[in-house]
């Protein structure tokens, strides 16, 4: 048998790193995707095949999609849709270019990618999409309205993927962790700066009271059940492998827990646990 192959996007850091190593230590094929050229030397000095893949532009998409398929003679056996970032604060204050901007990288460069790889799956008879949602997928938290929002669209689309490829050799997954080591926080702010007037909003005080307390002055502490990355990529290994994978891996005791209340408990009791 050929060597199975895997096309990981986001693999600068966190998830999509410890993935990219995961996978090539079960000897797979990895192409290992960053939107940043110098991440992608990084990680060919480590060995990886690392194609430029920048979600908010669809012709990087299509070009590092074509980079893989010429080096593995036109096949794919899997994708992990990975990269993603947020940007802090309340809907309110949130320009619609901000939400405009961030669904470009979160969902619609994902919808480019998940689509230009199907006719190859068909055509070779298998196949695996798996999708690196959220806990923020399945229930709201406050100051994360976009990346909730854009985490909120990937699951519907996935969902409704997942039932019209049933009669397909493809299979859909979604992972849907809660709080994973990585760099998403600091990563955020510069996000947070640009779009953000926070100083103009009736919220100033909260910004200052929670959210600058959570970008600028945790000092990396962890969040609550937070687990390491290599969490996401155990359930990342049984989704690509399992001859019968789940529709949906809940990574982290946060996930686990909201999926049972959001089925169990009215909107309004979920609200004031969320909002706390």
């Amino acid at each position: 048998m050929s060597q199975r192959s895997i096309l990981i996007t986001g693999c600068s850091s966190g998830i999509g790193y410890a993935a990219a190593h995961g996978m090539r230590a079960r000897g797979w094929h990895v192409f290992a995707a960053c939107r940043k050229a110098e991440d992608c030397a990084r990680l060919t000095d480590e060995g990886f095949d690392s194609p430029q893949l920048d979600y908010s532009d669809p012709d990087s998409i299509i070009t590092a999609l074509a980079d893989v398929l010429e080096a593995t003679g036109g096949t794919l056996d899997a994708l992990f849709n990975n990269g993603a970032y947020a940007i802090p604060g309340a809907v309110e204050d949130l320009p619609t270019q901000a939400l405009r901007e961030i669904f470009e990288a979160n969902f619609f460069g994902w919808h480019t990618l998940t689509q230009a790889v199907i006719p190859f799956m068909r055509a070779q008879g298998h196949g695996r999409i798996v999708q690196c949602s959220s806990v923020l997928g399945l229930v709201t938290m406050p100051w994360r309205g976009a990346y909730n929002a854009t985490k909120f669209a990937l699951e519907g689309f996935t969902d409704t993927l997942r039932i019209e490829m049933r009669d397909t050799p493809v299979k859909v997954i979604l992972i849907e962790p809660g709080p994973v080591t990585s760099n998403i926080r600091a990563n955020s702010i510069p996000h947070y700066e640009r779009w953000i007037d926070w100083a103009a909003s009736p919220r100033a005080q909260q910004y200052r009271d929670v959210i600058h307390q959570r970008l600028y002055h945790s000092n990396g502490k962890p969040d609550r059940f937070e687990l390491p990355p290599q969490a996401v990529v155990k359930k990342l290994i049984h989704a690509v492998e399992s001859p019968r994978p789940r529709p949906r891996y809940y990574v982290t005791t946060p996930t686990h827990v909201s999926g049972v209340l959001r089925r169990i408990l009215p909107t309004r009791a979920l609200d004031r646990i969320l909002s706390r």
